[in-house]
């Protein structure tokens, strides 16, 4: 099995004004003034993909590798879509276009929010050059709150409860970080009811 790295690196097929996007994101400086490790945007995307991930900022550990989800969470995020890493780093697949794309350092209780400047910039211009996708996938709170705004949610729990509203198109999930561990053993439907739709969505997706 290839690494991580290896795969990341060598699967990067864009193409036209997707690919000229892709380097202006990869360019941006737009905040930073206000990034501790500096600017460092992290995307993947392919014209071909059909799966989107909208997940909230790189942490410190993406940020030095330069690989969307190279973490423990990435590893739950994985086992929670049935998926591998040479599927999930494949941009021809699956397109990472998070909130904000650069580590926006650490606050008093973890990472700080995505930067505010980001997903204006960025967010609806990137989506519109991925007209392939059938599946997204909101990746906690930030992500929900910007693309569910229009329909009425409030909270991760509400909106994960009421998860059959936006299935099949759309899959709202909690940001499976180590940190919410109380939250998964207190809704063990999570993994009874919703992963199972979800992995027969991506198996189906991946495949073709």
């Amino acid at each position: 099995m290839k690494d991580r790295q290896s795969i990341f690196m060598a699967r990067h097929e864009s193409s036209g004004s997707l690919d000229d996007l892709l380097a202006q994101v990869r360019a941006c400086s737009a905040c930073e003034a206000h990034l501790p490790l500096g600017p460092r945007p992290v995307v993947q995307a392919g014209a071909r993909a059909r799966i989107l991930v909208v997940g909230q900022a790189p942490g410190a550990r993406v940020h030095a590798s330069g690989i969307p989800w190279d973490d423990r969470s990435g590893a739950r995020l994985r086992e929670w879509m049935g998926i591998d890493a040479e599927h999930f780093y494949d941009p021809a697949r699956v397109a990472i276009v998070p909130m904000g794309f650069c580590y926006p350092g650490r606050g008093p209780g973890g990472d700080l929010p995505p930067r505010p400047e980001c997903a204006p910039l960025w967010q609806d211009r990137l989506i519109a050059q991925l007209p392939g996708i059938e599946l997204t996938l909101l990746v906690g709170a930030h992500a929900q709150a910007h693309h569910l705004r229009r329909t009425g949610h409030v909270s991760v729990t509400r909106t994960m409860r009421n998860w059959r509203a936006h299935a099949p198109c759309v899959m709202p999930l909690p940001h499976p970080s180590p940190r919410n561990i109380a939250w998964f053993k207190a809704n063990p439907w999570f993994d009874d009811e919703l992963l199972p739709v979800l992995r027969q969505s991506v198996r189906k997706l991946i495949g073709g």
